[in-house]
């Protein structure tokens, strides 16, 4: 049968591909026929928001995408940016929601598998990986079903393809209780002379399929993702695919030396929309066309049919063009690593996807149809903000209950501020992640500098990579059996132990050069969602911030940004509202902080239908990865205390600055309140304040960093001593009455804060040196003490607010997950360890 020959579709047919009848329409407008039902699958997948972003494209334009580090910017599988001396770094993030939420542990897996493929498609060599993760309650039977399998998912995938989850984040709000949030970030250095492109070209030149075999799993799985989830979800597990992380490393390692041969003219990873994406994007970015015959392609399964082999999106599998001659060179490549590999294709003048099945023509579509020329919705912004945000914005803290010195009174009665302190440290979000990142490999490789949950941002070090000289399976197998597992390196002897050498070995094993290694790179991922919900435009600002503030507080100059966009439906005026808004915000933080966009994931629909068909929408979460530049390792600092007597910093707006308890971790979680409007950036104050934190940590003043977010200055100090297993004695620049109510003094969030400690030996440099670039936006809050002292927080007429020990510190800060979930726990010595 020709693609000619197939009669209209039923609208009931048309609406299960995710296509609306006017874009039905255009497909036969375009066509000048009515398209096959294989057409019509491709048409669907490739027309989805997951695909081609019809709806968020105008949006993104807005967003600086250029600077001088940037090599690669949006439009490639990966980012690519210049970190000097010969180091090349490909960076990206990607969204696996829907899946996540019908099949958590398979979801979140192959959401790993996605974002490495990406990576090393570039040329590049995956070297970290980090995750952000959002779920409902954990007091929620389901939410922790599938809080327990996403994390598992991740752990098992990144675990066995060897590369090391280095940091995240996790949050728990009832907006994810039925749609989950799963963006995973990867970073890999280049391996290659030249960066590996997407775009076909060279007519006659070969096309090959390389990697597993094709089967049913995954089919629809970009249209899946482009639709709200209901209670009909879990018949859409088919939708979800499955992954292979051995097979993956295999894959990695072929694809690099095969890169490396230069026989390759472009390579694409066959992700959302499988074959059907993969021959389209690279046809229609090369200007070129693709003629594919499907009875070539490896199948795991018999009696396929072409909608099944286009839409399939089975893992670990790559489509490449080489170079005419040299295609047997490269099928030997993946053959010895034990893949599949054939001459599936060729490259055409004609700029079109022409696909056979059986000898005769199964689908012929124009390339830009599906992968460039595609849908575009301008929709109607709301002149106004709408009327959930305009309500949340009258909240004022006149409608709290008064506090003193003793605390606030609550309808369970007085709440002393210690109370308060433990009840905000064992609140999920906030507490300590310790049971997510104990399940990740985190130093394979070697190369972690700071454990997770050591600092406010991923540190790794920067190794030049050695040429791999081609190795059968067999020498892979030693390596599974045999993959090394460092000890983890102590944080008072961290900067002791993190310059190593650089061994390069030639074919014949002998040393070949021994290099010092200084640089680093660091990385983290952002998002305070409910301040993007309360303020989409300051709450995005904010995420930006927040993220630039991270990096700076190991030391690490902010480079460039990569982006996951996850909203609910764009067809609602408030959901677009939303959208717009947040990518208006994330334009002008990262114009003003200099970090430009390379590209990312957008993610809409995340909407749940409940029983009765209404659609429950989560809160906006554009989450922000950013990577930062060490130049030397061994000046950069964690967030624990470091020396007992260390005098203390706030640097950024002082206590007595009025900040208000809008959006705070502390209104919802003590109040229930989820109203008022976030923190304002400033971000004159942000450029100063990071610089002059980063200007300390490189020069050896600062040995301790951490910025006060969720839960304000009082978690930030608790959480410090927590990691440094020291105590503090902090006097507050304050004695009532006065303006500021000590709950906003306490716990206030925003005001570019960071909390640094200093030597006491280097204290008149230092404050010479704030007084200079800080001005007033800086106080001395007090001096480290020893773990007997614990923290203690007075008012300067000395009087108590706070006085914990840091043994119930971290009875609630380490065991708060473990304890919702009925299981055993750690102990914080376990953890340090």
């Amino acid at each position: 049968m020709t693609a000619t020959s197939k009669p209209a579709f039923s609208a009931e047919e048309i609406a299960a591909e995710g296509l609306k009848p006017e874009e039905y329409e255009e497909i036969v407008r375009r066509l000048g026929r009515h398209p096959n039902k294989a057409e019509l699958g491709m048409f669907g997948v490739m027309w989805s928001e997951h695909c081609c972003y019809k709806n968020s494209r105008p949006l993104l334009k807005q967003f600086p995408t250029t600077g001088n580090r940037i090599l690669v910017g949006p439009g490639e599988n990966a980012g690519v940016v210049d970190l000097g001396d010969g180091f090349q770094l490909a960076f990206k993030i990607e969204s696996h929601n829907h899946p996540s939420a019908v099949e958590p542990f398979q979801g979140a897996a192959t959401g790993v598998g996605g974002i490495l493929r990406d990576i090393f498609t570039m040329g590049a060599r995956p070297i970290a990986l980090l995750n952000s993760l959002r779920f409902g309650s954990l007091e929620d039977a389901k939410t922790q079903r599938l809080f327990q399998g996403v994390v598992a998912g991740i752990s098992h995938y990144g675990n066995c393809v060897g590369v090391p989850t280095v940091g995240g984040e996790v949050y728990f709000d009832p907006a994810y209780s039925g749609n989950p949030l799963v963006n995973v970030m990867a970073l890999g250095l280049m391996e290659t002379a030249e960066i590996v492109k997407s775009g076909a070209s060279g007519l006659g030149n070969p096309v090959l399929y390389v990697g597993s075999t094709t089967g049913r799993d995954g089919m629809g799985g970009a249209s899946f993702a482009s639709a709200e989830l209901s209670d009909q979800s879990i018949d859409d597990r088919p939708a979800v695919q499955v992954g292979d992380p051995f097979l993956e490393k295999s894959l990695i390692e072929a694809c690099l030396e095969a890169f490396k041969t230069g026989a390759v003219v472009a390579a694409q990873d066959m992700g959302a929309a499988g074959i059907t994406c993969s021959t389209s994007e690279m046809a229609a970015k090369g200007g070129v066309g693709i003629e594919l015959d499907l009875d070539k392609i490896p199948v795991r399964e018999t009696g396929m049919v072409p909608y099944e082999y286009l839409l399939s999106e089975s893992q670990e599998r790559m489509l490449f063009v080489a170079h005419k001659g040299r295609e047997q060179e490269l099928i030997d490549i993946f053959h010895r690593w034990g893949l599949q590999a054939v001459v599936a294709g060729t490259v055409i003048a004609e700029p079109i996807v022409r696909i056979f099945f059986q000898g005769e023509v199964a689908a012929e579509i124009p390339a830009e149809a599906l992968a460039e020329n595609t849908p575009l919705y301008h929709r109607e912004l709301l002149t106004e903000p709408p009327e959930y945000a305009l309500k949340a914005w009258e909240w004022t803290v006149d409608s709290l209950p008064d506090c003193t010195t003793a605390g606030i009174e609550l309808q369970g009665g007085l709440q002393s501020w210690n109370d308060i302190l433990f009840t905000l440290l064992d609140t999920p979000t906030i507490a300590s992640k310790n049971w997510v990142y104990r399940q990740y490999d985190h130093q394979v490789q070697n190369n972690t500098v700071i454990l997770p949950g050591g600092a406010d941002a991923s540190v790794i070090r920067l190794r030049p990579l050695e040429q791999i000289p081609n190795r059968s399976t067999e020498h892979l197998d030693f390596a599974r059996r045999n993959r090394s597992r460092s000890r983890s390196v102590p944080q008072e002897s961290l900067k002791s132990k993190i310059v190593g050498l650089s061994i390069s070995t030639s074919l014949d094993g002998t040393v070949a050069e021994v290099q010092n290694l200084k640089s680093g790179v660091a990385a983290t991922v952002d998002c305070n969602p409910r301040y993007v919900y309360l303020d989409p435009y300051e709450g995005a600002k904010a995420v930006v911030a927040e993220a630039a503030r991270n990096l700076s507080c190991v030391g690490a100059e902010p480079l460039a940004v990569t982006d996951n966009l996850n909203f609910g439906s764009p067809e609602k005026p408030i959901g677009y509202w939303q959208l717009a808004e947040a990518c208006r915000g994330l334009a002008e933080g990262c114009r003003e902080l200099a970090t430009p966009v390379t590209g990312g994931n957008v993610s809409l629909y995340n909407e749940t239908l409940d029983s009765e068909g209404i659609p429950q929408p989560i809160y906006p979460t554009p989450v922000v990865g950013m990577v930062g530049l060490i130049p030397d390792i061994t000046k950069i600092c964690g967030q624990g205390w470091q020396t007992s007597g260390d005098v203390i910093y706030l640097l950024g707006l002082p206590l007595a600055s009025k900040i208000s308890l809008g959006a705070s971790e502390y209104l919802a979680t003590i109040h229930s309140t989820v109203a008022g409007k976030p923190p304002r950036v400033n971000f004159d104050l942000e450029r100063r304040v990071q610089k002059v934190c980063r200007e300390g940590i490189r020069n050896g003043w600062v040995s301790s960093a951490h910025d006060s977010a969720e839960g304000g200055v009082a978690i930030a100090i608790a959480e410090c001593c927590i990691a440094g297993n020291l105590g503090a004695e902090i006097k507050l620049e304050i004695a009532p009455p006065s303006a500021n109510r000590l709950d906003e003094v306490l716990f206030a969030e925003g005001g570019a804060r960071i909390l640094v400690s200093v030597a006491s030996s280097q204290q008149e440099i230092w404050e010479s040196y704030l007084q200079e670039h800080l001005g007033q936006e800086w106080q001395k809050l007090g001096k480290v003490g020893n773990f007997e002292t614990g923290l203690g927080v007075f008012t300067t007429d000395n009087q108590t607010l706070i006085k914990v020990s840091i043994e119930d510190m971290n009875d609630r800060y380490f065991h708060a997950i473990a304890k919702r979930l009925a299981i055993p726990t750690t102990t914080p010595e376990e953890v340090r360890s």
